[in-house]
């Protein structure tokens, strides 16, 4: 895939998710999920280059700055990445995104350990993970999955499941749940609060 198309793949993303987006020029030169993958892809392939790593954590960095999204430049992310408000956001080194996933902001795909190694969570395809959710540790998270807003996840969580709470608690997905455009913050299980 060129830049170019790789460009038009993402602007066409945002416009899908995210109903406030109103054009390509707005989004271009707003939208600090858009701009946070952007730097991320520059650094990623940065970072397969030993002598550009150091380089590669300082554009890191100053991407963190001017978006308040923090993504390690080792992780791995599939294509149609997509980032909504984004401040707040860390995916750290070892994580790897399949594709059509979707986070919000304050979302941590982080670690569990200081080991080296595979210490950060595998997100599956078109996962949704909502606001404030924290994904930790070397888990798996299975494709059409949906991450509830604050959920705290340690465990993997199988294919077209829904995790909840702190600590999550993981079941089927219902249909409802399945629509496009359901809020992951209406994930909960009543028989939580009974």
């Amino acid at each position: 895939m060129t830049v170019l198309s790789a460009l038009r793949e993402d602007l066409h993303n945002a416009r899908i998710h995210d109903p406030a987006a109103r054009g390509n020029l707005e989004n271009v030169l707003v939208y600090s999920g858009l701009h946070a993958i952007w730097s991320f892809r520059l650094t990623h392939r940065m970072w397969g280059k030993p002598a550009l790593r150091g380089p590669a954590r300082v554009l890191t960095q100053l991407t963190r700055f001017l978006t308040g999204i923090e993504i390690h430049p080792g992780a791995t992310i599939g294509r149609r990445f997509f980032i909504d408000h984004g401040m707040g956001v860390v995916i750290g080194e070892t994580t790897e995104i399949g594709d059509d996933v979707m986070v919000y902001h304050g979302v941590t795909l982080g670690g569990r350990s200081l080991h080296q190694g595979k210490r950060h969570p595998t997100i599956g395809n078109r996962v949704t993970i909502g606001a404030g959710a924290k994904v930790l540790g070397p888990l798996q998270v299975g494709d059409d999955s949906a991450i509830g807003a604050n959920a705290v996840v340690t465990h993997h969580v199988p294919a077209d499941s829904v995790a909840t709470g702190i600590p999550a608690i993981v079941g089927p997905r219902t249909a409802k749940q399945r629509e496009r455009g359901v809020d992951p913050t209406t994930y909960v299980d009543p028989a939580m609060y009974i």
